[in-house]
């Protein structure tokens, strides 16, 4: 198992954050993860339980296709997605600190192919830095575009 973890504090009130991430997530997810070349909706309506998406993705030149559902969802709290058919888990917790929102993302791989066992060290790697990244995408998008919704 390979499984990683980043946090942040955004300078936006939870609710906001909240809807920035899992309201708009069809809209907002490829810009904090431009790796997503394409994601389409499978399900009808917002994010709810059993909601199902397919991503394409480029990942160090390396292109994947990806089906994936929403496993958990609890409003302003946490939204959980998990593949399909690949096998792993993405989180998103969201904790009010004040007036500001502490955004927890985790990654997990639940197994690695034979073939790819000789390269888990830098899978690990890989991982590690793709949470850190998400994260400090995710918070400067978040800050840059809810921020300019507060009144001086």
């Amino acid at each position: 198992m390979v499984k990683s973890q980043s946090s942040t504090l955004i300078r936006c009130p939870l609710p906001d954050v909240y809807g920035f991430v899992v309201t708009d997530f069809v809209r907002n997810y490829p810009r904090w993860s431009p790796e997503v070349k394409q994601l389409r909706p499978l399900s009808s309506g917002p994010l709810a339980v059993g909601w199902t998406a397919r991503q394409v993705r480029v990942d160090q030149g390396r292109r994947t296709e990806a089906d994936f559902k929403v496993i958990a969802l609890e409003p302003e709290r946490r939204v959980c997605f998990k593949g399909i058919k690949d096998p792993f888990v993405i989180t998103y917790i969201f904790e009010p600190r004040q007036e500001h929102t502490q955004l927890t993302f985790s990654f997990e791989l639940a197994r690695l192919t034979f073939a790819m066992r000789p390269f888990e060290k830098l899978i690990r790697l890989a991982v590690q830095d793709g949470t850190e990244r998400v994260v400090r995408d995710l918070k400067t998008l978040a800050e840059r575009e809810l921020g300019r919704n507060k009144p001086d």
